[in-house]
């Protein structure tokens, strides 16, 4: 295996210079930093091991790379830090169009737009990475941090991404995916799998974000999502108000949610701490509850409805006492009075008329809750006019959803 390495002097003297008072040296000590670095990138062939010493690294420019078996290795999240606040050009921190590729023991702090994107690639690890806008939440930050888009088997472990305009951690339309042990907090949507086949999300911590794990099919996309476990993660008090870009799909979603479930089949929700959340614990919506229904045309596969809910085992605690928005507000008033709540799951009531049997789905298009304490139909189809806390309907169970496989096992 080769090995490039930047040098540590190199790294001791950026190190030097992020502290200097002299700006002179320091900016020219980052020129050379990204030329080197991206030079390295440039180079690089299958088996490489980029090294990047200890540092706070200012760029100004986003780095590609498009060589399959690279690694990206710093010598820590917190002490490996590549700073895009300068940034002046790209839209991505990172940008990888690559397979069998390791990222891990660094920080992208302040980029521009997305932090790290991975484009159509295959064995895709992100490990111990931290993603940062320092300034807070805000609009005009990247909307995602970390970002494999048309992937297959990808694992993202041990990372950290805060302050995400779009979603913190976000898997798209990719195929077998293991999402464990990160934190995400004051991002729009902590976690995000959208469109995606085949996801394990489990022994994440989310929590200070507006929402904290969603499960999305959105319309229009090369492929429809299905089979996604989310468990023994702790999803708690997501009330960050949700300052999304006007027009994203996730500005639809109410601050103070817990686990949303929008548009998808065949989602399993179980030991999770669930806790604390101002709308609901947990969403279960359609298509037509969102902010981007009717704003363009819908392929005619399209499924609008979740289907196939299985959300059972979890520990819930608190939440529904202050929904967001002027509608659900008055909905919990008329429901349950001025100083009542919402309970823990909250469903808006559309379904596949057309597939209904004695006025319920087929068995394995259910809606299936075990253990919390009530669900809320808001009858999203009538404007929310006849809510209904009949819990009858979701009294069900469905077969377990199998676990997800990484092959071949990542690298350690």
């Amino acid at each position: 295996m080769r090995k490039f390495i930047l040098a540590a002097a190199l790294g001791a003297a950026l190190a030097g210079c992020s502290s200097s008072q002299d700006n002179a040296p320091q900016a020219q000590a980052d020129v050379d930093f990204q030329a080197r670095l991206q030079q390295q990138l440039l180079d690089a062939k299958p088996g490489s091991v980029i090294e990047i010493p200890a540092g706070h690294y200012a760029l100004k420019r986003g780095l590609s790379l498009r060589t399959d078996g690279v690694t990206i290795k710093g010598a820590g999240m917190d002490k490996t830090v590549l700073s895009f606040k300068g940034q002046v050009v790209g839209p991505e921190g990172l940008l990888v169009n690559a397979s069998d590729f390791t990222i891990q023991d660094l920080a992208l702090e302040d980029t521009k737009g997305d932090a790290l994107k991975i484009n159509q690639g295959r064995n895709i690890t992100i490990r111990n990475v931290r993603v940062e806008w320092t300034g807070g939440p805000k609009t005009t930050n990247g909307a995602y941090g970390l970002y494999p888009v048309k992937t297959q088997n990808v694992l993202i472990e041990g990372s950290v991404v805060i302050g995400a305009s779009d979603a913190g951690i976000y898997v798209g339309q990719s195929n077998t995916i293991v999402v464990r042990n990160n934190r995400a907090e004051r991002n729009v949507a902590g976690i995000e799998i959208e469109n995606s086949v085949g996801a394990d999300v489990y022994g994440n911590t989310a929590t200070g974000n507006t929402g904290g794990i969603l499960v999305f099919n959105m319309p229009n996309l090369s492929q429809a999502g299905h089979s996604t476990r989310v468990y023994r993660n702790k999803v708690l008090a997501n009330n960050l108000g949700n300052f999304a870009a006007k027009g994203a799909a996730v500005a639809s979603v109410p601050a103070g949610s817990g686990v949303v479930i929008n548009s998808n089949d065949r989602v399993e929700i179980f030991d999770n701490d669930i806790a604390d959340h101002q709308t609901a614990n947990v969403i279960v919506s359609s298509y037509f509850s969102t902010n981007y229904y009717n704003t363009r045309g819908v392929a005619a596969d399209y499924n609008p409805y979740p289907k196939g809910i299985y959300i059972h085992d979890n520990r819930f605690k608190g939440g529904g006492d202050s929904p967001d928005g002027l509608k659900f507000k008055a909905l919990k008033t008329a429901v349950y009075g001025l100083t009542g709540h919402f309970p823990d799951v909250l469903w808006d009531g559309y379904m596949d008329e057309k597939s209904l049997v004695d006025g319920l789905p087929p068995p394995a298009d259910r809606i299936c809750i075990q253990g919390a304490n009530g669900v809320l139909n808001a009858d999203g189809p009538h404007d929310y006019k006849n809510p209904s806390t009949d819990t009858k309907p979701f009294q069900c169970t469905l077969p377990p959803l199998p676990p997800v496989t990484l092959e071949p096992a990542p690298k350690a």
